[in-house]
């Protein structure tokens, strides 16, 4: 299948015409659908914007060069697209869910993350997917007649279950979140409007799902070579990509390491996006699915990678996690990045009135889990540079993360 084909609209697809709606009603567009719209509300927040300004892997002064979240968050829409375009699925939809999937993540990536999950262990913790639902149905202040972006059901869904459900029919954790529970921002608005935490998502938000995965694989090989963390000759130990660099020494002569690594990526990249079409293809030709809702009640996902490249997926990440992840200079940057985030969180929850003068309106101060819940909104909403700023007004000494 081309993947570039326009195909006919599947009957799965979730259709804008037929969405379960907004938590606050709204008449609607007279030029836009809903899932059109829910892309546009995310590419004006001011959350989306801020994501030029967090860590992918590598913080902002090391290179102009390096992904940041923004830019991957870009990636993984335009793969999302595509994959959704082939499948005949909805690319407003399969957009939306990807342009939204990083919103939650705090300064200093996974850096980032888990240093607030430390700050909150006491009170929940903190995940980053329950942070971007956070983001974009409360803390988000853009509209006169609701918090948040008043996102459409099917946006909000795909946000929290893009990758598989979070509980069981009986509303206990399973997956990821069997030994800890449901995070309570997820649970708190499930209150608010049922999301079916026990069903797999959209077909949309499963392309979404795979998009981010494509896309981690592709760039951070990219980031790795460019960052010299690791040489062509180090992964090429990689099977699949031993086979792919094969092909490209095949195809063309002699080729300097900056094109050999462009044509490596372009080709993680096309192999991935084909390999997710056709399995995934064969899975909907098996399931006959009827309706978006077919897709949701199924026993397993069905927008996945063939069984050899959720093989070739796996040695991937096994390959760079040790070399670029945990690679010494990395982590030494990552480790000074949580202490800065630790920092601003034990100093905020000692002086909250050095908190801006919005984020005081309101402050819970009798309330301990709403207070630690605010103070980590906050932090989580901070770009990398910010993140310095602050703690350069805060302590003596501030790490120089290099």
């Amino acid at each position: 299948m081309a993947v570039d084909r326009v195909r006919e609209r599947a009957v799965f697809a979730a259709d804008p015409r037929q969405s379960r709606g907004r938590l606050v009603a709204e008449p609607p567009s007279p030029s836009r659908n809903d899932f059109r719209r829910d892309c546009d509300r995310i590419i004006h927040s001011t959350a989306f914007r801020r994501l030029a300004h967090k860590t992918q892997v590598f913080v902002f002064h090391e290179g102009d060069h390096f992904r940041t979240r923004l830019t991957h968050t870009l990636e993984v829409a335009q793969i999302a697209r595509s994959l959704a375009r082939a499948l005949g699925l909805d690319e407003d939809l399969s957009e939306a869910l990807a342009l939204a999937h990083d919103l939650g993540h705090p300064p200093f990536g996974h850096a980032g993350e888990r240093a607030l999950d430390h700050c909150l262990a006491g009170f929940g913790g903190f995940d980053h997917n329950a942070q971007a639902l956070r983001v974009v149905t409360v803390l988000e202040r853009r509209y006169a007649r609701f918090d948040g972006l008043n996102l459409t059901w099917e946006t909000l869904e795909g946000l929290v279950k893009h990758n598989g459900p979070l509980t069981d029919r009986d509303g206990r954790g399973i997956g990821r979140y069997r030994e800890r529970g449901v995070p309570p921002a997820i649970l708190e608005y499930q209150d608010r409007q049922d999301l079916e935490l026990w069903s797999y998502a959209s077909a949309e938000a499963q392309v979404a799902a795979l998009a981010d995965d494509i896309a981690y694989d592709a760039h951070d090989i990219d980031d790795g070579l460019r960052a010299d963390l690791f040489s062509i000759d180090d992964i090429a130990t990689v099977p699949v990509i031993g086979v792919w660099l094969d092909e490209i020494g095949r195809d063309h002569d002699v080729l300097d390491p900056t094109r050999q690594a462009h044509e490596l990526i372009r080709r993680v990249i096309t192999r991935m996006i084909e390999d997710v079409i056709a399995e995934s293809g064969r899975r909907l030709a098996a399931l006959a699915p009827k309706s978006a809702d077919d897709i949701r009640h199924a026993s397993a996902p069905v927008i996945v990678f063939s069984a050899a490249m959720e093989d070739a997926d796996k040695a991937i990440k096994g390959f760079l996690y040790p070399r670029m992840y945990r690679h010494p200079r990395v982590d030494r940057i990552m480790s000074d990045a949580q202490r800065v985030v630790r920092d601003l969180f034990d100093h905020y929850t000692r002086s909250s009135s050095d908190l801006p003068a919005e984020w005081r309106d309101g402050f819970p101060e009798t309330d301990e889990l709403g207070r630690m819940r605010r103070i980590a909104d906050y932090i989580a909403g901070m770009t990398d540079r910010y993140a310095i700023i602050e703690h350069e007004r805060f302590f003596e000494r501030t790490p120089e993360l290099r």
